[in-house]
C-alpha cells in the first residue's frame, strides 16, 4: 500500500525523497540552518524543486556552504559564481548569500547561536498545524513576518516573510504536513 504524502512533492522522485527525509523535520544544526536559509533565498521566484536539483551544485560552488569562507568572498568570487551553471546566476541572490554569511557570523558571535535564536521563537518546539488541504496552508504568518523583520535588521537579505515561512516549514519549526500525510504525527529527532 502506498503511503499518503503531502501532494506538493508527488511530481518528482527527488521531491518525494526530500519530503520523506528532510522537510518538516526539526533542524537545529547551525550550519545546516545557514545552508537552508541561503537556498530558500535562492528560491525566490522559482520552485523549490529547481533549487533542490541544484543543491549539490550550490554546495560545490559555495565551499560546502561554509559561512566563514563565503563571508570572505570578493569580486573574483562573485564573477566566478555568476558564471557557474550549477547555481542560479542572479547577481542579487549571490550577493545576498555573501552578505547573509557575514550577518550569520555576526549573530554567531553574540550571546546566542543562530539555531537557539531561531528556535526561541517557537519555545524550542515545532508549531503543529492541522491543515487538511494545501489551499489552507498560508504563504506567511505573523511569526514569519516577525522573524523576517528581525533578520533584515541584522543585515540579512532575501528573507521576506514568504521565504521565511517556507524556511520555517523546511526546518521543522512549523509542522505543515497535511493531516492525511503519513509523516504528520511521526516522531522525529532534531538534527
Amino acid at each position: 500500500m502506498d503511503k499518503i504524502r503531502c501532494p506538493w512533492c508527488l511530481a518528482d522522485p527527488l521531491y518525494i525523497k526530500y519530503h520523506d527525509t528532510e522537510w518538516g523535520r526539526p533542524l537545529k544544526n547551525n550550519r545546516r540552518l545557514f545552508e537552508l536559509l541561503i537556498l530558500e533565498g535562492a528560491q525566490a521566484g522559482l520552485s523549490w524543486l529547481t533549487i533542490l536539483k541544484r543543491r549539490e551544485g550550490y554546495r560545490a560552488a559555495f565551499d560546502r556552504m561554509d559561512p566563514e569562507k563565503i563571508a570572505r568572498y570578493g569580486e573574483q568570487d562573485l564573477i566566478r559564481l555568476l558564471g557557474d551553471q550549477r547555481i542560479i546566476r542572479n547577481r542579487r541572490k549571490i550577493e545576498s548569500a555573501i552578505g547573509n554569511a557575514r550577518a550569520y557570523l555576526t549573530m554567531m558571535e553574540g550571546p546566542q547561536s543562530f539555531s537557539t535564536w531561531l528556535w526561541d521563537h517557537v519555545d524550542g518546539e515545532p508549531l503543529i498545524n492541522h491543515f487538511k488541504t494545501m489551499d489552507r496552508i498560508p504563504v506567511t504568518t505573523p511569526l514569519a513576518e516577525g522573524i523576517a523583520k528581525e533578520l533584515k535588521k541584522r543585515g540579512f537579505s532575501f528573507v521576506g516573510p514568504t521565504i521565511i515561512y517556507s524556511f520555517l516549514q523546511s526546518a521543522g519549526l512549523v509542522n505543515d504536513h497535511l493531516t492525511s500525510c503519513y509523516l504528520r504525527n511521526k516522531e522525529t529527532k532534531a538534527t
